[in-house]
Protein backbone atom coordinates (compact mmCIF):
# COMPACT_ATOMS: atom_id res chain seq x y z
CA UNK A 1 0.00 0.00 0.00
CA UNK A 2 2.69 2.43 0.85
CA UNK A 3 4.10 1.35 -2.61
CA UNK A 4 1.08 2.48 -4.15
CA UNK A 5 0.70 6.05 -2.28
CA UNK A 6 4.51 6.55 -3.39
CA UNK A 7 3.61 5.87 -7.01
CA UNK A 8 0.34 8.02 -6.66
CA UNK A 9 2.35 10.71 -4.95
CA UNK A 10 5.12 10.71 -7.80
CA UNK A 11 2.64 11.05 -10.37
CA UNK A 12 0.47 13.47 -8.81
CA UNK A 13 2.72 16.22 -6.98
CA UNK A 14 3.31 19.58 -9.21
CA UNK A 15 6.98 21.89 -9.54
CA UNK A 16 7.03 24.48 -7.05
CA UNK A 17 5.18 27.53 -7.18
CA UNK A 18 7.50 30.67 -6.95
CA UNK A 19 6.22 32.52 -4.18
CA UNK A 20 6.62 36.69 -4.21
CA UNK A 21 6.91 39.13 -7.07
CA UNK A 22 8.14 38.02 -10.28
CA UNK A 23 12.05 38.91 -10.87
CA UNK A 24 12.19 41.68 -12.93
CA UNK A 25 14.41 41.59 -15.82
CA UNK A 26 17.52 43.71 -16.01
CA UNK A 27 17.77 46.47 -18.24
CA UNK A 28 20.96 47.01 -20.75
CA UNK A 29 22.68 49.78 -18.44
CA UNK A 30 22.04 47.66 -15.40
CA UNK A 31 23.42 44.86 -16.96
CA UNK A 32 26.68 46.88 -17.28
CA UNK A 33 27.25 48.23 -14.38
CA UNK A 34 27.29 44.61 -13.21
CA UNK A 35 29.55 43.12 -15.65
CA UNK A 36 32.31 46.23 -14.17
CA UNK A 37 31.52 45.17 -10.86
CA UNK A 38 32.24 41.38 -10.85
CA UNK A 39 35.09 42.17 -13.14
CA UNK A 40 36.34 44.16 -10.05
CA UNK A 41 35.56 42.02 -7.78
CA UNK A 42 37.81 39.72 -9.63
CA UNK A 43 41.13 42.28 -9.89
CA UNK A 44 40.87 42.75 -6.11
CA UNK A 45 40.55 39.28 -5.11
CA UNK A 46 43.80 38.89 -7.61
CA UNK A 47 45.45 41.91 -6.18
CA UNK A 48 45.25 40.73 -2.75
CA UNK A 49 46.07 37.10 -3.34
CA UNK A 50 49.56 39.07 -4.74
CA UNK A 51 49.97 41.02 -1.81
CA UNK A 52 49.46 37.95 0.43
CA UNK A 53 52.19 36.03 -1.66
CA UNK A 54 54.74 39.31 -1.40
CA UNK A 55 54.39 39.56 2.27
CA UNK A 56 55.64 35.70 2.34
CA UNK A 57 58.33 36.25 0.59
CA UNK A 58 59.21 38.69 2.40
CA UNK A 59 59.00 37.43 5.87
CA UNK A 60 60.82 34.37 4.86
CA UNK A 61 64.34 36.52 3.22
CA UNK A 62 64.04 39.09 6.25
CA UNK A 63 63.93 35.76 8.63
CA UNK A 64 66.57 33.98 6.35
CA UNK A 65 68.64 37.35 6.62
CA UNK A 66 68.15 37.86 10.75
CA UNK A 67 69.03 34.33 11.17
CA UNK A 68 71.78 34.34 9.20
CA UNK A 69 73.05 37.13 10.87
CA UNK A 70 72.54 35.99 14.22
CA UNK A 71 74.04 32.02 13.62
CA UNK A 72 75.17 32.40 9.92
CA UNK A 73 74.95 30.18 7.15
CA UNK A 74 75.76 26.17 7.24
CA UNK A 75 77.32 26.98 3.85
CA UNK A 76 80.87 27.62 3.23
CA UNK A 77 82.45 29.76 0.28
CA UNK A 78 84.92 27.85 -2.52
CA UNK A 79 87.51 29.19 -4.67
CA UNK A 80 90.27 31.66 -4.17
CA UNK A 81 87.84 34.62 -3.51
CA UNK A 82 86.83 38.08 -4.82
CA UNK A 83 88.71 41.20 -3.79
CA UNK A 84 92.14 41.37 -1.63
CA UNK A 85 90.75 43.30 1.64
CA UNK A 86 92.69 44.09 5.12
CA UNK A 87 91.09 42.97 8.38
CA UNK A 88 92.07 43.32 11.94
CA UNK A 89 92.20 40.83 14.60
CA UNK A 90 92.25 42.71 18.10
CA UNK A 91 94.20 41.81 20.92
CA UNK A 92 92.30 39.51 23.20
CA UNK A 93 90.21 38.03 20.47
CA UNK A 94 88.86 34.80 20.71
CA UNK A 95 88.29 32.42 17.83
CA UNK A 96 84.67 33.21 17.65
CA UNK A 97 85.28 36.88 17.41
CA UNK A 98 88.07 37.09 14.53
CA UNK A 99 85.18 35.05 12.96
CA UNK A 100 82.67 37.35 13.57
CA UNK A 101 85.35 40.36 11.97
CA UNK A 102 85.55 37.76 8.82
CA UNK A 103 81.78 37.15 8.56
CA UNK A 104 81.40 41.16 8.93
CA UNK A 105 84.11 41.71 5.79
CA UNK A 106 82.16 38.83 3.81
CA UNK A 107 85.81 36.94 3.83
CA UNK A 108 83.77 33.53 5.51
CA UNK A 109 80.47 32.69 4.89
CA UNK A 110 79.35 32.72 8.79
CA UNK A 111 81.46 32.69 12.03
CA UNK A 112 80.43 29.51 12.85
CA UNK A 113 82.59 28.01 9.47
CA UNK A 114 85.15 29.97 10.91
CA UNK A 115 85.37 28.13 13.76
CA UNK A 116 84.94 24.56 12.81
CA UNK A 117 87.85 24.93 10.28
CA UNK A 118 89.99 26.76 13.15
CA UNK A 119 89.11 23.86 15.24
CA UNK A 120 90.78 21.28 13.15
CA UNK A 121 93.96 23.44 12.24
CA UNK A 122 96.97 24.17 14.90
CA UNK A 123 97.73 27.19 13.00
CA UNK A 124 94.90 29.50 14.65
CA UNK A 125 97.34 29.78 17.67
CA UNK A 126 99.73 31.22 15.93
CA UNK A 127 97.50 34.44 14.81
CA UNK A 128 98.45 37.58 16.86
CA UNK A 129 97.06 41.07 17.07
CA UNK A 130 97.38 43.17 14.16
CA UNK A 131 96.56 43.55 10.31
CA UNK A 132 96.02 40.72 7.88
CA UNK A 133 95.67 41.06 4.16
CA UNK A 134 92.97 38.32 3.07
CA UNK A 135 90.22 38.00 0.61
CA UNK A 136 86.55 38.25 0.08
CA UNK A 137 84.50 35.04 -0.22
CA UNK A 138 86.89 32.20 0.29
CA UNK A 139 86.86 28.80 2.22
CA UNK A 140 86.73 29.16 5.95
CA UNK A 141 89.57 26.69 6.16
CA UNK A 142 91.56 29.34 3.72
CA UNK A 143 91.06 31.74 5.91
CA UNK A 144 92.59 30.02 8.92
CA UNK A 145 95.81 29.57 6.80
CA UNK A 146 95.93 32.84 5.60
CA UNK A 147 96.01 34.38 9.00
CA UNK A 148 98.54 31.81 10.43
CA UNK A 149 101.04 32.87 7.39
CA UNK A 150 103.32 35.69 8.33
CA UNK A 151 103.97 36.77 4.22
CA UNK A 152 99.52 37.90 4.80
CA UNK A 153 100.54 40.17 7.93
CA UNK A 154 100.72 44.17 6.98
CA UNK A 155 101.21 47.22 8.93
CA UNK A 156 103.53 45.80 11.18
CA UNK A 157 105.97 49.39 12.44
CA UNK A 158 109.22 48.86 14.32
CA UNK A 159 110.52 52.49 15.89
CA UNK A 160 114.35 52.03 17.25
CA UNK A 161 115.65 53.69 20.13
CA UNK A 162 116.57 57.30 19.46
CA UNK A 163 114.77 57.60 16.42
CA UNK A 164 113.65 61.58 15.28
CA UNK A 165 110.29 61.95 13.21
CA UNK A 166 112.36 62.96 9.74
CA UNK A 167 114.91 61.71 8.09
CA UNK A 168 118.58 62.56 8.85
CA UNK A 169 122.09 61.68 7.06
CA UNK A 170 125.12 61.67 8.04
CA UNK A 171 127.99 64.21 6.73
CA UNK A 172 131.01 61.80 6.95
CA UNK A 173 128.98 58.40 5.35
CA UNK A 174 126.03 60.37 3.85
CA UNK A 175 123.89 57.29 5.24
CA UNK A 176 120.43 58.26 5.64
CA UNK A 177 118.61 57.23 9.21
CA UNK A 178 114.91 56.89 8.38
CA UNK A 179 113.06 59.00 10.32
CA UNK A 180 109.66 57.81 11.89
CA UNK A 181 107.56 59.42 9.33
CA UNK A 182 109.39 57.26 7.13
CA UNK A 183 109.04 54.28 8.52
CA UNK A 184 105.50 54.96 9.18
CA UNK A 185 104.82 54.89 5.57
CA UNK A 186 107.02 51.61 4.46
CA UNK A 187 104.46 50.28 7.20
CA UNK A 188 101.41 51.65 5.48
CA UNK A 189 102.38 50.16 2.38
CA UNK A 190 100.18 46.76 1.18
CA UNK A 191 98.96 45.53 -2.26
CA UNK A 192 95.79 45.33 -3.25
CA UNK A 193 94.35 43.68 -6.49
CA UNK A 194 97.44 44.23 -8.15
CA UNK A 195 97.46 47.75 -7.00
CA UNK A 196 100.57 49.04 -4.50
CA UNK A 197 99.10 51.53 -2.06
CA UNK A 198 100.69 53.93 0.63
CA UNK A 199 100.34 56.84 3.21
CA UNK A 200 103.03 58.94 2.01
CA UNK A 201 105.71 60.58 4.75
CA UNK A 202 104.33 63.98 3.42
CA UNK A 203 100.78 63.28 3.93
CA UNK A 204 101.84 62.08 7.72
CA UNK A 205 103.73 65.30 7.83
CA UNK A 206 101.13 67.82 6.83
CA UNK A 207 98.73 65.90 9.28
CA UNK A 208 101.22 65.98 12.20
CA UNK A 209 101.46 69.81 11.24
CA UNK A 210 97.52 70.97 10.94
CA UNK A 211 95.81 68.35 12.60
CA UNK A 212 93.44 69.12 15.99
CA UNK A 213 95.66 67.74 18.83
CA UNK A 214 92.45 65.83 19.63
CA UNK A 215 91.77 64.52 16.46
CA UNK A 216 95.84 63.32 17.32
CA UNK A 217 95.44 61.78 20.71
CA UNK A 218 97.97 64.20 21.73
CA UNK A 219 97.44 64.00 25.63
CA UNK A 220 96.54 67.25 27.65
CA UNK A 221 100.08 67.28 29.21
CA UNK A 222 101.41 67.70 25.76
CA UNK A 223 99.94 70.69 24.85
CA UNK A 224 102.24 73.31 26.15
CA UNK A 225 105.07 71.72 24.21
CA UNK A 226 102.80 71.67 20.74
CA UNK A 227 101.27 75.36 21.40
CA UNK A 228 104.97 76.37 21.62
CA UNK A 229 105.70 75.17 18.04
CA UNK A 230 102.39 76.29 16.44
CA UNK A 231 102.10 74.39 12.96
CA UNK A 232 105.44 73.05 13.09
CA UNK A 233 105.58 69.06 12.07
CA UNK A 234 107.94 68.68 14.91
CA UNK A 235 105.07 69.40 17.62
CA UNK A 236 105.04 65.31 17.47
CA UNK A 237 108.66 64.88 18.30
CA UNK A 238 108.90 62.28 21.16
CA UNK A 239 104.87 61.27 21.23
CA UNK A 240 105.08 58.30 19.33
CA UNK A 241 107.21 55.81 21.31
CA UNK A 242 109.88 53.45 20.42
CA UNK A 243 108.78 50.03 20.45
CA UNK A 244 106.81 47.79 17.74
CA UNK A 245 103.44 49.14 16.71
CA UNK A 246 100.60 47.94 14.37
CA UNK A 247 99.53 50.48 11.44
CA UNK A 248 95.97 50.63 9.53
CA UNK A 249 97.32 50.28 5.79
CA UNK A 250 93.90 51.46 5.76
CA UNK A 251 93.53 54.06 8.45
CA UNK A 252 94.42 58.40 7.10
CA UNK A 253 97.19 60.13 7.99
CA UNK A 254 95.48 61.71 11.15
CA UNK A 255 93.59 58.18 11.89
CA UNK A 256 97.19 56.64 12.03
CA UNK A 257 98.62 59.11 14.11
CA UNK A 258 96.32 58.98 16.16
CA UNK A 259 96.21 55.42 17.13
CA UNK A 260 100.56 55.21 17.69
CA UNK A 261 100.08 58.28 19.83
CA UNK A 262 97.38 56.84 22.03
CA UNK A 263 98.89 53.62 22.00
CA UNK A 264 102.53 55.31 23.37
CA UNK A 265 100.55 57.54 25.89
CA UNK A 266 98.79 54.70 27.38
CA UNK A 267 102.52 53.30 27.57
CA UNK A 268 104.09 56.29 28.97
CA UNK A 269 101.80 56.53 31.42
CA UNK A 270 101.31 53.32 32.57
CA UNK A 271 105.45 53.24 33.20
CA UNK A 272 104.84 55.78 36.00
CA UNK A 273 105.73 59.17 33.58
CA UNK A 274 102.62 61.18 35.65
CA UNK A 275 104.26 60.24 38.97
CA UNK A 276 107.61 60.31 38.13
CA UNK A 277 106.88 64.39 36.79
CA UNK A 278 105.36 65.06 40.68
CA UNK A 279 108.08 63.71 42.02
CA UNK A 280 110.76 65.58 40.24
CA UNK A 281 108.18 68.89 40.02
CA UNK A 282 108.27 69.12 36.34
CA UNK A 283 105.63 68.50 33.79
CA UNK A 284 105.51 64.47 32.17
CA UNK A 285 106.55 66.45 28.63
CA UNK A 286 109.58 67.74 30.80
CA UNK A 287 110.07 64.34 31.61
CA UNK A 288 110.15 63.59 27.95
CA UNK A 289 112.41 66.03 26.66
CA UNK A 290 114.65 65.10 29.32
CA UNK A 291 114.60 60.75 28.42
CA UNK A 292 115.93 61.98 24.53
CA UNK A 293 118.23 63.94 25.77
CA UNK A 294 119.59 60.93 27.59
CA UNK A 295 119.26 58.47 24.80
CA UNK A 296 120.72 60.57 22.29
CA UNK A 297 123.80 61.71 24.74
CA UNK A 298 124.83 58.27 26.29
CA UNK A 299 124.95 54.87 26.61
CA UNK A 300 122.31 52.79 28.68
CA UNK A 301 124.89 51.94 31.58
CA UNK A 302 124.97 56.21 31.75
CA UNK A 303 121.73 56.97 31.37
CA UNK A 304 120.73 57.36 34.81
CA UNK A 305 124.02 59.68 35.77
CA UNK A 306 123.21 61.72 32.82
CA UNK A 307 120.02 62.25 33.45
CA UNK A 308 121.35 63.62 37.25
CA UNK A 309 123.58 65.89 35.27
CA UNK A 310 120.54 67.24 33.32
CA UNK A 311 118.31 67.80 36.82
CA UNK A 312 121.93 69.76 38.30
CA UNK A 313 122.48 71.94 35.58
CA UNK A 314 119.05 72.78 35.20
CA UNK A 315 118.54 73.81 38.90
CA UNK A 316 121.52 75.45 38.77
CA UNK A 317 120.45 77.29 35.79
CA UNK A 318 123.53 76.53 33.81
CA UNK A 319 123.23 76.02 30.28
CA UNK A 320 122.84 72.11 29.37
CA UNK A 321 124.98 73.09 25.88
CA UNK A 322 124.78 69.40 24.19
CA UNK A 323 125.66 68.81 20.62
CA UNK A 324 122.28 66.70 20.05
CA UNK A 325 120.21 69.55 20.31
CA UNK A 326 122.39 71.35 18.06
CA UNK A 327 121.72 68.84 15.38
CA UNK A 328 118.51 67.92 15.99
CA UNK A 329 117.12 71.28 13.42
CA UNK A 330 120.46 70.21 10.96
CA UNK A 331 119.40 67.69 7.66
CA UNK A 332 122.90 66.68 8.13
CA UNK A 333 124.54 65.81 11.08
CA UNK A 334 127.88 65.35 12.86
CA UNK A 335 129.33 64.48 16.42
CA UNK A 336 131.35 67.62 16.62
CA UNK A 337 129.42 70.62 15.31
CA UNK A 338 130.47 74.12 14.58
CA UNK A 339 130.76 77.41 16.14
CA UNK A 340 128.25 78.50 13.88
CA UNK A 341 125.78 75.95 14.22
CA UNK A 342 126.23 76.16 18.02
CA UNK A 343 125.61 79.82 17.72
CA UNK A 344 122.60 79.39 15.40
CA UNK A 345 119.55 79.92 17.91
CA UNK A 346 116.53 77.15 17.51
CA UNK A 347 114.09 75.99 19.88
CA UNK A 348 116.18 73.21 20.54
CA UNK A 349 120.10 74.40 20.79
CA UNK A 350 120.98 74.14 24.65
CA UNK A 351 124.41 76.15 23.55
CA UNK A 352 121.91 79.31 22.25
CA UNK A 353 119.57 79.10 25.20
CA UNK A 354 119.11 77.79 28.95
CA UNK A 355 116.81 75.44 29.96
CA UNK A 356 115.31 72.14 28.42
CA UNK A 357 114.81 71.88 24.47
CA UNK A 358 111.11 73.14 23.45
CA UNK A 359 110.50 69.16 22.31
CA UNK A 360 112.08 66.13 22.83
CA UNK A 361 114.28 65.81 20.09
CA UNK A 362 113.66 61.88 19.15
CA UNK A 363 111.86 59.11 20.33
CA UNK A 364 113.64 57.78 23.73
CA UNK A 365 113.58 53.84 24.70
CA UNK A 366 112.01 52.60 27.67
CA UNK A 367 115.57 52.70 29.87
CA UNK A 368 115.98 56.39 28.75
CA UNK A 369 112.98 57.18 30.06
CA UNK A 370 113.07 54.98 33.32
CA UNK A 371 115.92 57.23 33.73
CA UNK A 372 114.35 60.30 33.31
CA UNK A 373 112.21 59.10 36.24
CA UNK A 374 114.56 57.82 37.99
CA UNK A 375 118.17 59.82 38.08
CA UNK A 376 121.12 58.35 40.18
CA UNK A 377 121.89 60.50 42.85
CA UNK A 378 125.26 62.76 42.58
CA UNK A 379 126.21 65.85 42.40
CA UNK A 380 127.65 65.84 39.17
CA UNK A 381 127.53 68.72 36.36
CA UNK A 382 130.19 67.36 33.35
CA UNK A 383 130.60 64.21 31.56
CA UNK A 384 132.59 62.98 28.65
CA UNK A 385 133.63 60.18 26.95
CA UNK A 386 137.17 59.38 26.96
CA UNK A 387 137.39 56.16 25.03
CA UNK A 388 137.01 54.30 21.76
CA UNK A 389 135.02 51.52 24.15
CA UNK A 390 132.45 54.07 25.70
CA UNK A 391 133.88 54.87 28.98
CA UNK A 392 132.49 58.34 30.26
CA UNK A 393 133.87 60.29 33.38
CA UNK A 394 131.46 62.22 35.34
CA UNK A 395 132.54 65.09 37.73
CA UNK A 396 131.63 68.01 39.02
CA UNK A 397 135.29 69.93 39.26
CA UNK A 398 135.78 72.25 36.06
CA UNK A 399 139.37 71.30 36.09
CA UNK A 400 138.92 67.66 36.48
CA UNK A 401 136.68 67.88 33.65
CA UNK A 402 138.99 69.52 31.41
CA UNK A 403 141.49 66.81 32.24
CA UNK A 404 139.41 64.09 31.06
CA UNK A 405 139.06 66.40 28.03
CA UNK A 406 142.60 65.80 27.22
CA UNK A 407 142.27 61.99 28.17
CA UNK A 408 139.87 62.04 25.54
CA UNK A 409 141.45 63.65 22.62
CA UNK A 410 144.51 61.52 23.02
CA UNK A 411 142.47 58.50 22.36
CA UNK A 412 141.19 59.65 19.84
CA UNK A 413 137.60 60.48 20.86
CA UNK A 414 136.07 63.54 19.41
CA UNK A 415 135.19 65.95 22.18
CA UNK A 416 131.70 65.33 23.88
CA UNK A 417 132.88 67.80 26.63
CA UNK A 418 130.07 69.55 28.92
Amino acid sequence: MSDQWDSQWNTDRHEPIAVGPPRRRMNRAERARARRMARRRRTYTIFAAVTLVVVVVGAVFVGSRLWHNMFGSSGDFAGGGVDDVVIEVHSGDTTTAIGQTLQQRNVVSSSKTFVEAAASNPAIAAIQPGFYKVRTEIPAADAVERLADPANRVGQLVIPEGRQLDDVADVKTDAVTEGILSLISQASCVDLNGTRECVSAEDLKNAAASADPAALAVPPWANPGLEAMGDDHRRLEGLIAAGSWNVDPSGSPESILAGLIGSSTAMYEANGLLDAATTANITPYQVLVVASLVQRESKPQDFSKVARVIYNRLAENRKLEFDSTVNYSLDRTEVATTDADRARVTPWNTYASLGLPKTPICSPGAPAVVAAENPAIGDWLYFVTIDLQGTTNFTRDYDEHLANIEIARRNGVLDSAR
